[in-house]
């Protein structure tokens, strides 16, 4: 067998440290799936439950999964992941959590084919071995129904500091279990009336030991199934089984699993030792989640939100879902980058928001077509200009990417600027526009790719509220001529030609929370939801933007990255959500 000689792509860490260790010691080669096929020596998954959208935590298990059995399968030993859906509770779950799900990993650049075969898999796939599974174990003396309720069962498990009481109905026969057992699944009991426990050790230190609970009646209907079954198996009974059943290797999740990975292992050699599977089992290995600024992660708490109405969906841009972060104008590039610089360990840590956001800028400053936009507009009329006449001007569509070529428009009498290009009284190093004061002259600056000019006054409304400034342009200043460098002024800014400016929506969103640690210790993190995180505003782009689809994702000159709203934006009526500004500026 071919073994590494080093890590294949990636740098060190403890998953690779402890893979590579194994492809060593050939724990996991030369093995072969149920049609005599070779198994690759790495298969890892990614099993999330379809209760809920995917979120930026996940992306970081996905990049994880994905990104090992990618690079191992580059070696001869072989790798490849699975993607799988953890279906077990019909109750919460729903088909259009399944398709956010397949989507968001697909988004993110991965898929589930290997080798021209396809590796996506339903928990639900295998109700029937599970149940046959449980009846195993009923006859070897590893599982019992128990007829206590929810919360006698509840009562009786103990606490860290006293052990756990032996169920009444444990020592019941082989045959009277099955029995039971199957009635359950024909329906003749009502939801509560029994469970089925694994036999372990009511006084396990690890409460997770204490005879935990493997399938429980609920009459509900399943997404997948139907009404085919009305008793369901547990995550923790479900999950390391499936991991078996499908040859996986490394069985990889989060820190908050650490105390299952004892039942995890005492389910699978206790199916070994009853001849169901041979070896080498899966084996779990945990990291530490992603802990994230300003953000929460429980499906729970974003259910809550999107219930109660304090966010738009599920996809808010807001939100910290991937359909969010999608839509906020986060790339696929981005995360993946994210990932990869925040690495993987054991040890719990927060991660600042702001790694995150430097990701996208890292990713759509190469990228991204230059553009301008004015949020605030300003009326600023050039007195010396000639009603109806234009001038033609273009910038580049990237400062480093000439082969793109250039965005024309026209310099006009009548243009668009940003309200805070100007001061009426301007204070120290203010250097863009202000009116003539005292019997010197006005502010002077340069229009970017156009003409310098300078203020020559305003006009006000009837509250004092400037409404126009006036100013005259100097010709032989234009961008680009000989003659332009003979102007020097200390502010340039950008400007839209009225004429021709496109009125657009913009989405101007920051933190759902004005908390870094929303959900920390005993904190209401609906106390810290953040009145301003979202202001819709109405402002003008330069008429390139015309023809911008939906995803397309601008740098908005002097504002921050943007992209066209995958959902709202439409011909003619274009939204745009800032999706970054252009440097940090949250404290």
């Amino acid at each position: 067998m071919s073994t590494p000689s080093a890590n294949p792509v990636e740098p060190s860490n403890f998953l690779r440290q402890i893979i590579d260790h194994d492809l060593a010691k050939g724990i996991y080669a030369n093995r072969v799936d149920a049609n005599g096929k070779p198994l690759p020596a790495v298969v890892t998954r990614f099993p999330p439950e379809p209760n809920g959208y995917l979120h930026i935590g996940h992306a970081k298990s996905i990049c994880l999964n994905y990104g090992l059995a990618k690079d191992y399968d580059s070696l001869p030993s072989g790798g490849r992941c699975h993607m799988r859906l953890d279906d077990t509770n019909p109750t919460k779950e729903d088909v259009e959590y399944v398709d956010s799900i397949l989507d968001a990993v697909r988004w993110l650049g991965f898929d589930w084919h290997h080798q021209g075969h396809e590796h996506l898999y339903y928990a639900s796939d295998y109700f029937e071995l599970l149940y046959e599974f449980a009846q195993i174990l009923m006859r070897h003396g590893k599982a019992y129904v128990d007829s206590q309720s929810a919360e006698e069962i509840h009562r009786h498990r103990g606490n860290f500091s006293t052990p756990g009481v032996n169920s009444p109905y444990r020592d019941r026969s082989a045959d009277e279990n099955i029995a039971l057992l199957e009635k359950m699944r024909a329906g003749e009991f009502p939801d509560g009336s029994h469970v089925v426990r694994l036999k372990i050790d009511m006084t396990h230190p690890n409460i997770v030991m204490r005879d935990p609970v493997i399938y429980r009646i609920r009459h509900a209907h399943h997404h997948r199934t139907g009404d085919q079954w009305c008793i369901y198996p547990l995550y923790d009974f479900t999950h390391c089984i499936s991991d078996a059943l499908e040859n996986v290797s490394h069985s990889i999740c989060t820190l908050e699993f650490e105390n299952n990975r004892p039942l995890y292992d005492w389910i699978l050699n206790s199916l070994k030792e009853c001849g169901v599977f041979k070896g080498p089992l899966p084996h779990q290995y945990e990291f530490a989640r992603l802990n994230l600024t300003y953000t929460i992660t429980s499906k729970r708490k974003l259910l809550q939100l999107v219930e109660e109405q304090r966010v738009d969906g599920w996809d808010d841009p807001r939100m910290p879902t991937i359909a969010g972060i999608r839509r906020r104008g986060y790339t696929p590039e981005s995360i993946r980058l994210f990932c990869e610089r925040i690495g993987v360990s054991k040890a719990d840590s927060w991660i600042d928001m702001s790694v995150l956001e430097q990701a996208l800028r890292d990713d759509l400053d190469a990228r991204a077509p230059r553009a301008s936009a004015v949020l605030d507009p300003l009326k600023l009329v050039i007195e010396n200009y000639e009603v109806g006449a234009k001038e033609p001007c273009s910038a580049p569509k990237h400062p480093h990417h000439p082969e793109w070529g250039k965005r024309e428009f026209h310099f006009g009498r009548e243009l668009w600027i940003e309200a805070d290009d100007f001061q009426m009284n301007p204070e120290k190093g203010f250097f863009r526009l202000f009116p003539p004061k005292d019997g010197g002259a006005g502010g002077r600056v340069r229009l970017r790719h156009g003409f310098v000019i300078e203020c020559t006054g305003v006009k006000l409304d009837d509250q004092g509220k400037v409404t126009e400034v006036h100013a005259r342009y100097f010709p032989d200043s234009k961008s680009g001529t000989p003659d332009s460098n003979n102007y020097k002024v200390k502010g340039n800014i950008h400007w839209i030609n009225a004429a021709e400016a496109l009125p657009v929506e913009i989405r101007l969103y920051e933190h759902l929370f004005t908390d870094p640690h929303p959900d920390s210790g005993d904190n209401d993190f609906l106390s810290f939801i953040n009145p301003d995180s979202k202001k819709v505003i109405q402002a003008y782009v330069e008429p390139s933007m015309q023809s911008a689809e939906p995803e397309d994702r601008f740098q908005f000159e002097r504002h921050g990255y943007f992209v066209v709203d995958r959902k709202d934006s439409a011909p003619g009526k274009l939204v745009f959500n800032r999706s970054v500004g252009l440097k940090d500026g949250w404290k």
